[in-house]
């Protein structure tokens, strides 16, 4: 009796035969084979099996499953069998990115879009991937065939840490790096918020790599031109626990050992974070289940991250600018740099506000301790960006955006605590009001950063005297002339504009106690600059600043030294006679908001009146 013989194991000869068969039913047995044995990484029998079915056979499955063919049964069976193939089919790359291929991706959205099984729809995310990936052709097809439309609310529904998700993320990365502003409209402006609740969730509850797709995928929405569009419909989420999910996650990365390039992408969150909901988003209990995270924790742990990195930044630039060999890659380093320094910059910013009104925000620190460990975190990072200024300063450098965001972040910390890093401060005061941006031709902005800071320290004589030995009240007033002569293009430069007067207001009241001596040519200017001011203006209290400091002014020198002064004639008199006049007319009327300014003017006229007759013969 003979030996029974061994079932032979399918080949894949076996395979090829029945996929160039003539009946569709051996075309399809051979499909059934293709997904049991065919492994995606082979890719020369994957090549084969396309070849051997070809693409007229696999359109016509794919039409009969999505009912779009002759009637038939199973049509789920055809659809899933088809699906599955063709993503297998598209891990050989010249597949993929064949025209082909490339023509199927509406199909496959809409397929994705009718509430398909969990399989299913993870074989329509790997083939949207792959072909994606493989051409130019394929990602732009998927955006403009709505692919984001279609992504964006079924994320929310994806199993955490599946693979489909992992996928999903993936393609949703790829669809991000291509969207520009141009292309951006309300609806996708909204398809992008859904997709940032969706990848919060999972930045904050998975523990793998895709935590850190998650992340990666998030810092480009954020890092992107079209960020801060995004804002307002993040802000109306119905949902607010994406924002506790996004702090969650940012505490994980920031209190564990990872990448300091993963940590700097969690610090750009923590920053648009707050760009969004404000600086009350560092602190408070997280609203989830399972996590327990102290009130300040987040606050502790981007403070000092932003810290850390200020200071290899800061460190790595002065390095590559003063000491570094001069080449392309020093330079294309330097501007990586410098890129990311305002992020780092903004964040202690934002710190600082939240920290300057701990009192009146909804939550507070859990103790002195902590509020102590924030001001000395602070202080140390003020007196890194010092040190930072100082090396600039000895270079002889003052032009440059990383200087100004120094000067910035300093006049910040500055404004709320006027004696911090008070030596380093008198030192480099001159040379911090002297730093321009790459843009600017004069010293604007940096002087505009400190004036809340000279405002509050010129209330004191020993003030008044620093900024003078400084020559910073020539820098104040140079300030004032160029935001006045641009303020008819803008009024945010209108609080400035104010504390730059004040300023000055403080030097002129205090100059007896401080033995200044005044440059006429430089105030002539100033007055020219006032009347215009006042000549645009409606507001009572820019006529009144402008006529108290012209008065302050007008007890220093004469009408006939004015118009000795170059670009300076007797149209502008008449302009300062006007200034005068109206601020003198609203004696009697309720002016309890300028009282002191009107007394500053008409104490100032009863002294200076004579030496002035143009201005004497408005006032009568």
């Amino acid at each position: 009796m003979a030996a029974p013989q061994e079932e032979r194991s399918p080949s894949l000869d076996d395979c090829l035969k029945l996929l160039k068969g003539e009946r569709d039913e051996q075309r399809l047995a051979g499909l059934l084979l293709v997904t049991k044995f065919c492994k995606n990484d082979d890719i020369v029998s994957l090549k084969k099996v396309y070849d051997a079915v070809g693409t007229h056979f696999l359109d016509r499955l794919l039409r009969t499953g999505t009912g779009s063919g002759d009637g038939v049964e199973n049509r789920d069976v055809y659809l899933q069998l088809s699906v599955t193939v063709l993503a297998a089919l598209c891990r050989v790359p010249e597949i993929a990115s064949s025209v082909d291929m490339v023509s199927r991706i509406p199909l496959i959205l809409e397929i994705m879009s009718k509430g398909i099984t969990t399989n299913m729809l993870e074989d329509c995310y790997e083939l949207l991937y792959l072909v994606s990936t493989a051409s130019e052709a394929g990602v732009m097809t998927l955006i403009n065939s709505g692919g984001l439309r279609v992504i964006a609310p079924q994320i929310s529904d994806l199993p955490d840490g599946s693979h489909a998700m992992e996928v999903a993320i993936k393609i949703l990365q790829l669809l991000v790096s291509k969207l520009d502003g141009e292309s951006m409209n309300i609806e996708r402006f909204l398809e992008l918020s859904l997709v940032v609740a969706a990848v919060a969730r999972q930045f904050a509850v998975l523990h793998n790599a895709l935590k850190f797709e998650a992340l990666h995928l998030l810092s480009a929405v954020f890092s992107s031109e079209y960020s801060a569009l995004l804002h307002e419909p993040l802000r109306s989420m119905p949902d607010n626990n994406w924002a506790d999910y996004m702090r969650t996650g940012v505490v994980a990365i920031l209190q564990n050992r990872v990448a300091p390039s993963e940590k700097l992408h969690a610090l750009i969150l923590a920053e648009n974070m707050m760009s969004i909901l404000g600086e009350k988003w560092l602190i408070g209990r997280v609203k989830l289940p399972n996590v327990d995270l102290p009130a300040d924790r987040c606050l502790l742990l981007v403070l000092e991250s932003s810290h850390v990195e200020i200071s290899v930044l800061l460190n790595d630039l002065a390095y590559k600018k003063y000491e570094a060999p001069k080449n392309n890659s020093t330079a294309e380093d330097i501007l990586l740099k410098q890129r990311y320094l305002p992020i780092m910059f903004s964040l202690v910013e934002k710190i600082i506000k939240y920290i300057s009104s701990v009192g009146e925000n909804e939550g507070t620190l859990s103790d002195e301790a902590i509020f102590q460990k924030v001001i000395k975190i602070l202080n140390e990072t003020v007196g890194v960006v010092l040190e930072y200024l100082k090396d600039a300063k000895e270079h002889g450098n003052k032009k440059g955006n990383d200087l100004l965001l120094s000067v910035r972040v300093i006049g910040s910390y500055l404004a709320e605590t006027p004696v911090a890093c008070k030596e380093q401060v008198q030192d480099l005061l001159d040379y911090m009001l002297s730093v321009e941006g790459e843009d600017e031709s004069s010293p604007v902005l940096s002087t505009c950063f400190l004036l809340p800071f000279l405002c509050q320290i010129t209330m004191k004589a020993e003030g008044c005297k620093l900024l003078a030995y400084s020559r910073g009240d020539i820098a104040v007033v140079e300030c004032v002339i160029k935001l006045i002569e641009r303020s008819a293009e803008s009024v945010d430069d209108d609080g400035s504009i104010f504390l730059a007067c004040d300023t000055i207001m403080n030097i002129l009241l205090k100059r007896e106690q401080i033995s200044l001596t005044l440059e006429i040519a430089t105030f002539s200017s100033l007055l020219k600059a006032l009347a215009y001011w006042a000549d645009r203006s409606n507001d009572n209290s820019v006529v009144m600043m402008a006529a108290s400091i012209c008065s302050l002014i007008f007890d220093l020198t004469s009408e006939d030294a004015l118009l000795k002064q170059p670009n300076f004639n007797s149209s502008y008199l008449d302009s300062l006679a006007r200034l005068i006049a109206r601020s003198l007319s609203s004696c009697g009327q309720d002016m309890s908001d300028t009282a002191d300014l009107l007394e500053i003017i008409t104490a100032g006229y009863s002294r200076w009146a004579d030496r002035f007759p143009t201005i004497k013969k408005h006032t009568r």
